[in-house]
């Protein structure tokens, strides 16, 4: 496999001034408010809310759940719609961060890498990357468990519907672009104008994916903290969104449909 240039579209952005720079903070704080940022308030609350149980109502933080896709309604045919609709709309910060950082005459895909350019390369590196983050993902979470600082998850709350699976597969892929395209993709572009160093732009985006998964826990944080860095490296130094989209849609989908299947498997291990 060889190893491809950087994106070619990285760099396009000018020096800004200082009102050029303000427009820019208000744009940001609109981006994350309509998407993860919002996520990562309702993730704060949500664990200082098991913080609360913890200390009021005696409940330890692994006997609490937090639920992920949850069915939407009682009735069948009501729950796919609810769901198909909530796969279209999640998607809209990724059509926004996409519009805002459109070059002129130029594929938006391109600017964050996330094209058809180089299919061997992304597929490559992405499925590279599974079990180097899957692997440690799963210690994090069970150690995690086992000292009681993560929450049991639900990540399939759908019934047995013939649609369940497909509907499964959508929401990992809706997860894997919003939080790439937003918190790799768009936010390294915009804080580059910032002049940001390198590192600096890592560690924050990082610090930002484990924030808005705090409902699950303080395993679950720094997990995903520690992920955050390893894809933030990696975009750097090729410039391109799909593989990460790729290990992410591919940890997501084993998570959403293999962990009730291990759960039901192994109660003791994940109890």
């Amino acid at each position: 496999m060889t190893t491809p240039p950087p994106n070619d579209l990285s760099d396009l952005q000018p020096e800004i001034g200082p009102a050029a720079r303000r427009r820019l903070r208000v744009e940001i704080a609109i981006v994350l408010a309509l998407s993860l940022g919002a996520s990562a308030v309702y993730a704060l609350v949500a664990f200082v809310h098991d913080l609360v149980d913890l200390v009021v109502a005696s409940t330890p933080i692994s006997d609490q759940t937090a639920s992920i896709n949850p069915s939407l309604s009682t009735q069948e045919a009501f729950d796919l719609v609810y769901q198909l609709l909530a796969f279209a709309f999640g998607l809209a910060p990724v059509a926004l961060a996409l519009y805002l950082l459109w070059p002129p005459g130029l594929s938006p895909f391109a600017r964050f890498g996330l094209d058809r350019r180089r299919p061997r390369f992304d597929l490559g590196v992405g499925l590279l990357l599974v079990p180097i983050i899957g692997i440690p993902g799963i210690g994090v979470f069970l150690l995690g468990r086992l000292l009681g600082i993560t929450v049991d998850l639900s990540t399939n709350g759908l019934g047995a519907y013939w649609w369940s699976i497909p509907v499964l597969i959508l929401s990992a892929l809706r997860a894997a672009l919003v939080e790439e395209v937003i918190v790799v993709g768009y936010l390294f572009t915009r804080l580059r104008e910032f002049g940001w160093r390198t590192w600096a732009i890592i560690v924050a985006s990082a610090l930002l994916r484990g924030s808005y998964h705090l409902y699950q826990g303080v395993g679950a944080f720094v997990g995903n903290a520690a992920m955050g860095v390893l894809f933030g490296w990696v975009y750097t130094k090729w410039g391109r969104t799909m593989p990460l989209v790729i290990t992410h849609f591919i940890l997501d989908v084993v998570s959403f449909v293999g962990y009730p299947l291990l759960r039901m498997w192994f109660p003791a291990l994940l109890s």
